[in-house]
């Protein structure tokens, strides 16, 4: 009997059949373009992809942990006293 492995295990560990592997593939690319058309990018620093956002309240918004070093996050307050 011929096969292929699938080395692919996350999105569709649990997917019983190729119906189903399907199904969880147009989601995913649904979402992907939605994110898209919200202006993510996909960045490539060495072997790793990054998606990111130019605007954290986007970002926010869409429910993602930024990554960045607690310093890169921090959002100065301007001092209203002046």
């Amino acid at each position: 009997m011929t096969y292929f492995t699938w080395r692919e295990s996350g999105l569709t560990a649990e997917c019983s059949s190729l119906e189903a592997m399907a199904s969880r593939f147009e989601e995913s690319a649904s979402l992907m373009r939605r994110m898209a058309n919200e202006g993510f990018q996909v960045e490539r620093h060495g072997t790793q992809q990054r998606i990111t956002h130019p605007d954290p309240s986007v970002f926010e918004a869409w429910g993602f942990i930024s990554e960045e070093s607690p310093v890169q996050q921090l959002t100065l307050i301007p001092d209203l006293k002046n």
